[in-house]
């Protein structure tokens, strides 16, 4: 019984560890990154497989935790697809490093390791592993040099940028 204990311990703190390299922000001001987020690019995973017009919104949450709101058009079903989760620093609020839960007690990193300081117009974040990255913006677009050097940095942090899913943001249906 007390392996078993042992190993929950260690697959929870796994999910919410960032992967070797990727440093989350400091000087972080949560009250700048609410609102809402559009998905630009992603590695590729099945709870948004087949989406277009993804978009996260944060919110002040009550325990003093953020609330998330990730919703996107799944093409194939063509309906809107939505969940939400809850979030919680790991190391402070002036740090871009948190745990997301959208599954009861389960939670996962989301690292902030990347982001405009001065106007808080993009961000880059990680998951537990390389496998997880998501390139947001405050707009639907995001100029071509920007996002240019945010792939060619998240690529020497050992992310496959190569399968990079450039996300769809065209008119509503």
């Amino acid at each position: 019984m007390r392996r078993l204990a042992c190993l929950m311990v260690f697959l929870l703190a796994a999910c919410t560890g960032l992967p070797p390299g990727v440093t989350p922000v400091t000087g972080f001001q949560a009250e700048r990154y609410l609102g809402t987020w559009y998905e630009i690019a992603r590695l590729d995973h099945s709870f948004e497989r087949g989406m277009s017009r993804v978009t996260a919104e944060y919110s002040r949450r009550d325990d003093g935790g953020i609330g998330v709101l990730n919703r996107g058009y799944v093409d194939a079903d063509k309906a809107w697809k939505q969940a939400a989760g809850k979030a919680y620093f790991v190391e402070g609020p002036d740090t871009g490093y948190l745990k997301v839960s959208f599954f009861g007690p389960f939670y996962g990193a989301y690292g902030i390791f990347e982001l405009d300081r001065q106007d808080y117009r993009y961000a880059m974040v990680s998951g537990p592993d390389t496998s997880y990255l998501w390139l947001l913006a405050r707009s639907p677009t995001l100029d071509a040099a920007t996002r240019d050097r945010l792939v060619a940095r998240a690529a020497t942090l050992g992310f496959d940028t190569s399968r990079l899913i450039f996300v769809e943001h065209g008119a509503a249906p």
